[in-house]
């Protein structure tokens, strides 16, 4: 099965994950900004693409991940990257593919501790919902504060975040990606308000 998928992707693990990673960078240190990752994501096949173009630039075989109960994604994810699944509360990356997991998810994953908050997961969400809010966000990396048009998944993850009352500097890194390739991210540190 590796050597299938191996074959039929033309996504480059080395420059198009450096141009990808560079992408991601960009969205973490912009938060709400949106980039386009779409151009690498359309060298992957299957009904995961952006999902698998974010893996192959996070994942490697020293990390974990979960893809919730989405067999075919974590069959894939295994198979480019060779990254370890792990349960929700034990994994680095976890992908969320169907909006009723989400409330799980953020509920369980690792937040990290107050003498090593790095050790967190990033959640990575499907997000192809129409925009049906304002949000304003506040934080690192953003001047001032920013409004945000939104869908009740980004509204609804924002919420669920904010009622785990993660004591500073824990917390969870949330990024979002739509089937059009267009990712943004909220880092932990960054809060809606008023």
């Amino acid at each position: 099965m590796t050597s299938t998928l191996l074959r039929k992707h033309s996504f480059d693990t080395v420059f198009d994950s450096q141009k990808v990673f560079r992408l991601l960078l960009e969205a973490m240190s912009n938060p709400t900004r949106v980039v386009d990752i779409s151009a690498y994501a359309d060298k992957l096949f299957g009904d995961h693409s952006m999902f698998l173009a974010v893996a192959m630039t996070l994942l490697d075989n020293e990390v974990s991940f979960n893809a919730c109960d989405n067999q075919s994604l974590t069959d894939e994810i295994v198979s480019l990257t060779l990254a370890q699944r792990e349960t929700i509360d034990s994994a680095d990356f976890v992908f969320v593919h169907d909006p009723s997991e989400l409330k799980n998810v953020i509920e369980n994953v690792k937040c990290g501790m107050l003498s090593d908050p790095h050790k967190s997961a990033t959640v990575i969400i499907r997000n192809d919902g129409e925009p049906v809010c304002r949000l304003n966000f506040s934080g690192p990396g953003i001047d001032g504060r920013t409004t945000v048009h939104a869908s009740q998944m980004l509204k609804d993850a924002i919420i669920l975040r904010n009622e785990q009352t993660y004591e500073y500097p824990q917390g969870i890194d949330l990024i979002f990606v739509s089937n059009i390739g267009e990712l943004f991210a909220i880092p932990r540190l960054v809060r809606v308000v008023q």
